[in-house]
C-alpha cells in the first residue's frame, strides 16, 4: 500500500513562503489564460517539499519567470497527490 502524503512543515516561515510561492504560480497561470487554484498551487508545492523532495523556497521563490515556472508546473504535472511524490524522473531546480 503507497503512502499517504504528509502535509506537515517544520515552520510557519516555510508556510509563509510557500503560500507566497503558490500566489505567483496562480497569478503566472492566469497571465497565460489557464487557471490554477491557490490551494492546489500551495498544497502541490507542500507535498513536494515534505515527501522526499526538499526545496530551495527562497530561492525557488526569488527565481526568473523561466526557472519558476519549470519548477512549479513541473511540480503541479509530475506530483502524485496521493503520496506527494514526483514522478516521471522530475527533478526541481530548486531542490535541496
Amino acid at each position: 500500500m503507497a503512502q499517504i502524503a504528509s502535509f506537515k512543515l517544520n515552520s510557519k516561515q516555510e508556510a509563509r513562503t510557500i503560500s507566497a510561492i503558490a500566489k505567483r504560480a496562480v497569478e503566472m497561470a492566469a497571465s497565460a489564460g489557464w487557471r490554477y487554484e491557490f490551494m492546489d498551487a500551495d498544497m502541490d508545492i507542500t507535498a513536494c517539499h515534505v515527501n522526499g523532495n526538499p526545496l530551495k523556497l527562497d530561492e525557488l521563490l526569488a527565481a526568473d519567470e523561466f526557472n519558476f515556472s519549470h519548477d512549479v508546473f513541473g511540480i503541479r504535472r509530475h506530483i502524485d497527490r496521493r503520496t506527494g511524490k514526483l514522478g516521471d524522473c522530475f527533478s526541481p531546480r530548486f531542490s535541496e
